[in-house]
C-alpha cells in the first residue's frame, strides 16, 4: 500500500485517466456514430451528455455511501460499472444499447468522480491543495487526449466494437491498480464517524451549503466550456473539410497543452496566493479564444492558445469546496458539489448540440461554450459572497505554500 501522498496522487491520477478516456470514446468518433446509427447532431450531443446524467441522482448519495461504506470500495464498484458499460456498447451494436451502456458507464463515473476527488483532498488538506487538485484534475484532459489520438486509429482497424473493448481493458487495469495499492490517510480514518457512536454532523448547511453549491456550478460551467472543444471540435473541423483523423488529432492539441496548463495553474495559485486572479483571468481569455477559434483560418494556433490558457483555472476551481468543507462534511459536501456539476454537464452538450442543429453548423457550439464560461464567472462571484460568510474558512487558503 502507498503511504507517500504524491505517490497516492499519481495512482489516483492514473485511475481517473480512464474516465476521460471512456467519456471521449463517443466525441472522438462522432462521425462514425452519426453514420453507423443514423442519428442527428442533437442525438449525438445527448449521447455525449448521458455519461454525466446519472450524476444528478447519484452524486449526492454517492458521497453519503462513501462515508458509510468507504471510498475505496465505492470507487472499485464504479470502475466495475464503467467496464460493464463499455462491454454493453461493444457487444450490442444497436442505438438503445449504446444509450444503456453509456448510462451504466456514467453511473460508475459518478462514483469515481465524487469519491476520488474527496480521496485526493483527504491526502492534501492544508498542504498544496491547489497544486494537488490541479494535477488530479489533469487526469480528465489527459484521458481525453489519449482517446483523441488512439481511438480513431483503433476504430479505423476494427470499428466501434474494438474501441469499446479497448476502453474496458483500460478501466480494468485501473481497477486492479487501485485494489492493490490504495489506502486512505490516517486523518480521513480519524474523521470518519464510528458505527454505533454518537451522531455526527455530515451535511453542510447555511453559508457552507450555499458556497458548495455555487462552487459546483463554477466547475460545471467551466467544464461545459471546455467540453465543447473536445465534444464538437472534431465535428466542427470535419465540416471545414478536415478528415476525421486529422480533426481529432488537431483537437487533441488542446488537451495535451491543458495537461501542462492545469497543474501549472495550481502551482501558480499556491505560490502566489492569487487563486481568484488566476481563475478569473484564465476564464475570461478562455471565453475570448473560443469565439476566435471558429472565426480564424489559423485554427491550430487558436487551439494551441486555448490549451495554454484554459487549464489554468482548473486547480483553483477544484480547491474551492475543500476550502469551506470540514472533514466531517466533506464526503456529502462533495456529493452536493458534483450534483451541481452533473446538472450542467447533462444539459450543456444537449443544449449546444440543439443550437448547432438549429444553426446548421457545429461552429456555433464554441459561442455557446463562451456563454457557459460567463455563467461560471457569475457563479464564482456568488460563491465568494457565500464564502465570505463562512467564519475563517478561507482565511488560510490564499496563502502560498511550499511544495514538499
Amino acid at each position: 500500500m502507498l503511504t507517500n501522498r504524491w505517490a497516492v496522487l499519481a495512482l489516483l491520477f492514473a485511475v481517473r485517466t480512464g474516465m476521460g478516456f471512456q467519456f471521449q470514446s463517443v466525441p472522438a468518433l462522432s462521425p462514425l456514430f452519426l453514420a453507423d446509427f443514423a442519428i442527428t447532431v442533437a442525438e449525438l450531443g445527448l449521447l455525449i451528455g448521458l455519461y454525466h446524467a446519472p450524476g444528478l441522482a447519484l452524486a449526492l448519495p454517492g458521497g453519503a455511501l462513501g462515508q458509510r461504506f468507504g471510498d475505496k470500495r465505492l470507487v472499485l464498484t464504479g470502475l466495475a460499472l464503467m467496464a460493464a458499460g463499455a462491454l454493453i456498447m461493444a457487444f450490442v451494436p444497436v442505438w438503445s444499447a449504446q444509450i444503456a451502456g453509456r448510462l451504466v458507464s456514467g453511473i460508475g463515473g459518478v462514483l469515481l468522480n465524487v469519491l476520488m476527488t474527496k480521496m485526493a483532498a483527504d491526502w492534501f488538506t492544508g498542504r498544496e491543495m491547489a497544486t494537488a487538485m490541479g494535477i488530479f484534475a489533469n487526469a480528465w484532459p489527459v484521458g481525453i487526449a489519449l482517446a483523441l489520438v488512439t481511438l480513431p486509429v483503433i476504430a479505423s482497424n476494427g470499428g466501434l466494437w474494438t474501441v469499446m473493448i479497448a476502453v474496458s481493458i483500460f478501466v480494468i487495469i485501473g481497477f486492479v491498480a487501485l485494489l492493490i495499492a490504495y489506502r486512505p490517510p490516517e486523518t480521513a480514518t480519524a474523521a470518519a464517524p464510528s458505527i454505533g457512536g454518537p451522531p455526527a454532523k455530515v451535511w453542510p448547511s447555511g453559508a457552507v451549503l450555499g458556497a458548495t453549491l455555487c462552487a459546483g456550478f463554477v466547475w460545471g460551467f467551466y467544464n461545459a466550456g471546455l467540453g465543447v472543444i473536445f465534444g464538437f471540435g472534431p465535428l466542427m473541423l470535419t465540416e471545414r473539410g478536415w478528415s476525421a483523423t486529422a480533426a481529432s488529432s488537431a483537437t487533441s492539441i488542446v488537451l495535451w497543452l491543458v495537461a501542462l496548463s492545469v497543474p501549472l495553474g495550481g502551482i501558480i495559485a499556491d505560490r502566489t496566493g492569487k487563486r481568484d486572479a488566476v481563475m478569473v483571468v484564465s476564464i475570461v481569455i478562455f471565453a475570448a479564444l473560443l469565439m476566435l477559434a471558429v472565426r480564424t483560418d489559423r485554427v491550430v494556433w487558436a487551439f494551441v492558445a486555448l490549451g495554454l490558457v484554459s487549464g489554468l483555472a482548473a486547480g483553483p476551481i477544484l480547491s474551492l469546496p475543500a476550502g469551506v468543507l470540514s472533514p466531517t462534511v466533506r464526503a456529502t459536501g462533495m456529493g452536493l458539489f458534483f450534483t451541481m456539476f452533473y446538472l450542467v454537464q447533462l444539459a450543456g452538450p444537449s443544449f449546444a448540440g440543439a443550437i448547432a442543429r438549429y444553426a446548421g453548423s457545429a461552429r456555433t457550439t464554441f459561442d455557446v461554450g463562451a456563454g457557459f464560461l460567463v455563467l461560471a464567472l457569475v457563479s464564482f462571484v456568488t460563491f465568494r459572497a457565500y464564502a465570505g460568510r463562512v467564519s475563517g474558512a478561507l482565511a488560510a487558503s490564499p496563502v502560498p505554500s511550499k511544495v514538499a
